[in-house]
């Protein structure tokens, strides 16, 4: 494990169960306000294939906020099960530390920024899965 005081052990936790928290009201939220939205019901029932078109695209915009939401979840979760674990901190390519700084921008890193650039360069060529 990086070497982390327990202090910045219990910041970085805190921050993770906050944003656990946001990220679960938000994604409430959404829900409610989907089910609150005309145009769902509007989809697939309109004779018109642009307003068609229109609600079934602001139908997959929900979905994919909410799905982008409970993923973030999912990384928090497992980067709280690795800090439990005394599993965190350290760059999962060169085994190296994190450090504080960067783990506090962004709790759920799991490489060094050096470890990271070079990750994105190498793979930023593959296509992202859209809806």
């Amino acid at each position: 494990m990086a070497k982390l005081t327990d202090d910045q052990l219990a910041q970085l936790k805190t921050a993770l169960q906050q944003r656990y928290l946001d990220l679960r009201e938000e994604v409430r939220g959404e829900l409610e306000r989907s089910g609150e939205q005309r145009y769902v019901d509007l989809a697939g029932s309109v004779a018109d294939i642009g307003d068609d078109s229109v609600a079934d695209m602001l139908v997959d915009l929900d979905a994919a906020i909410v799905d982008r939401q409970v993923n973030e979840m999912r990384e928090v979760e497992a980067t709280l099960k690795r800090l439990a674990e005394l599993n965190f901190g350290d760059c999962i390519d060169c085994g190296g530390e994190i450090g504080f700084d960067r783990l506090m921008a962004y709790p759920t890193a799991q490489r060094c920024v050096r470890c990271q650039s070079l990750h994105e360069k190498t793979y930023s060529h593959e296509p992202n899965p859209t809806l």
